[in-house]
């Protein structure tokens, strides 16, 4: 069976698209490409074991294997040597990313603090789309009693357009909720 939102896509977001863009070629239509998902976890060069909770939340937010992530370069101030593991990643794609995306904006996104929104303004010129989370605790994969130490993670949502307007016409559609200064001010 395929993820609700890949068929919401197929069936609704890309006709949607190819009207409002005006395209015949459904493959120059703006897609979702990959989700990756990073922590990083510089209290991991004190102590291993908060680099093994990351990872393990991780892995169950993602449905799939973290890798660990080096330090490329040695900083003496932070006392960081070079190849030291320091935070973990994961890249979705296909049916994983779809559902991912529905529990991040369905179950995930809702149960954040004050959530007024997330920043419309956070493409990188691509028409990639950078989310901030501060606690993984709002997953309800993770039992808050195992998982107590707080930690953030950085999702990054990687769109086929080289178009920030389109990546976020995209995402809009999918369900994303951006907080924009009109809504605000009326």
């Amino acid at each position: 069976m395929a993820a609700r939102l890949k068929t919401l896509y197929n069936e609704t977001i890309r006709p949607g698209l190819v009207e409002q863009f005006g395209r015949k070629n459904i493959l120059s239509l703006p897609r979702l490409e990959k989700i990756v998902i990073n922590m990083g976890v510089g209290s991991a060069i004190q102590d291993k074991k908060h680099l093994e909770d990351a990872n393990a939340a991780l892995e169950l937010i993602a449905g799939q294997k973290p890798v660990i992530t080096k330090a490329r370069k040695s900083v003496a101030n932070f006392r960081l040597r070079e190849g030291q593991s320091i935070g973990c990643k994961v890249t979705l794609r296909g049916d994983r990313m779809y559902e991912f995306l529905d529990r991040l904006l369905t179950l995930a996104l809702p149960r954040v603090r004050d959530f007024r929104g997330v920043n419309a303004k956070a493409f990188d010129g691509r028409g990639n789309y950078s989310l901030g989370i501060t606690e993984y605790v709002v997953f309800p994969e993770l039992n808050p009693d195992k998982f107590t130490r707080q930690q953030g993670m950085n999702i990054v949502f990687v769109t086929s357009t080289d178009d920030d307007a389109e990546g976020r016409e995209l995402l809009r559609m999918f369900g994303m909720p951006f907080n924009d200064k009109k809504q605000e001010a009326a």
